[in-house]
């Protein structure tokens, strides 16, 4: 499931090539056309991301929510204008560990930072053509259809003059007044990219601290915090070599405090390189090859029957709320 750094990426990409342009919009699928013919010939005005959910403002009012959930993801195609404060899809435009170290650039193989498709990791579907303000990718092709040919099961595409994107497989793709916008926002946790970090530290903590809830369901739960998914979850708790049945009124409120310090900073992280990077103070060489491999890139997540980075006991794996954890036993008593 895409986690709040890839939804945060989005809704920048948006910011710089959809607000304050008109769109044409379209459901090739036909699961949207109502919707689509709502908001089709509008201008979008703002975009707003919130843990995993984005929103798109239209000219009268009209917000579209959209949740990728497990398998949804942007397809971007055409002149893309690429935020110069973070990262670019294929990690040229340098990247910083956490000493704050420049390091080599990279290309991560699993796509997970792809500029062309956010969102669930997968091949980008269509071709993408640059403008001058970006830097290239491999394949440039100044002859290309356009607008390009719709591929696959496209839920919603949001075309400019420039620019299209093709959305797929969200888990909620729906328009929502701006009250229900606010009652949606309303309902979760603090976002360390949208609330004051101290205020939603205290809220945070205040919500953990009287919960019974194991300590592993409460930081996936996006009433309490927004945006963390599994891997960041597994990152977290083992970065705070913290057992995730642990209930969250037991937690102690200076591990609590923290768990959110660390997400910050990891968040940030993770919308400036595009990518869940969780390990700390890597050699260039470990980092240029944690930047390329997710296998290379955490602590504990997917790594289930390998030994642990730290004390050499075997990862184990569960299924909690139908979702996979992974944990050192040794690590995180």
């Amino acid at each position: 499931m895409p986690e709040g750094h890839s939804v945060h990426r989005i809704a920048r990409q948006f910011a710089r090539n959809f607000v304050g342009r008109v769109v044409s919009a379209s459901s090739p699928q036909g699961r949207f056309a109502e919707g689509a013919a709502m908001i089709d010939g509008r201008a979008i005005t703002a975009v707003r991301a919130v843990g995993k959910q984005m929103f798109l403002q239209f000219e009268g009012d009209l917000w579209l929510r959209v949740h990728l959930g497990m398998y949804g993801a942007w397809d971007f195609a055409g002149e893309i204008v690429i935020d110069p404060t973070i990262a670019s899809a294929n990690g040229r435009m340098g990247q910083t560990n956490q000493r704050g170290t420049e390091l080599p650039q990279v290309l991560d193989e699993g796509g997970e930072n792809s500029l062309t498709s956010i969102g669930a990791p997968r091949r980008a579907r269509v071709h993408v053509r640059m403008s001058e303000q970006t830097t290239g990718l491999p394949g440039e092709d100044e002859d290309a259809e356009w607008p390009p040919p719709v591929v696959g099961q496209v839920r919603l595409r949001l075309l400019t003059e420039v620019t299209a994107a093709d959305l797929r497989g969200p888990t909620a793709c729906e328009l929502l007044s701006a009250d229900e916008v606010a009652a949606t926002i309303a309902k979760l946790g603090p976002d360390p990219l949208v609330d004051d970090v101290t205020e939603g530290e205290e809220r945070f903590t205040t919500v953990v601290r009287r919960k019974p809830t194991p300590i592993g369901l409460l930081l996936m739960d996006q009433s309490v915090v927004s945006g963390i998914g599994n891997v960041y979850r597994a990152e977290l708790l083992f970065r705070a070599r913290l057992n995730p049945h642990t209930p969250g009124r037991d937690v102690p409120e200076e591990v609590v405090r923290g768990l959110w310090r660390d997400w910050v900073a990891l968040l940030s992280i993770g919308v400036e390189t595009g990518q869940m990077m969780t390990m700390d103070d890597l050699s260039p060489e470990d980092y240029r090859r944690a930047m390329a491999s997710r296998d290379d890139r955490h602590w504990v997540y997917h790594r289930a029957g390998l030994p642990c980075r730290v004390c050499g006991t075997e990862i184990v794996v569960e299924e909690v709320a139908t979702r996979k954890l992974y944990w050192c036993p040794s690590c995180q008593r």
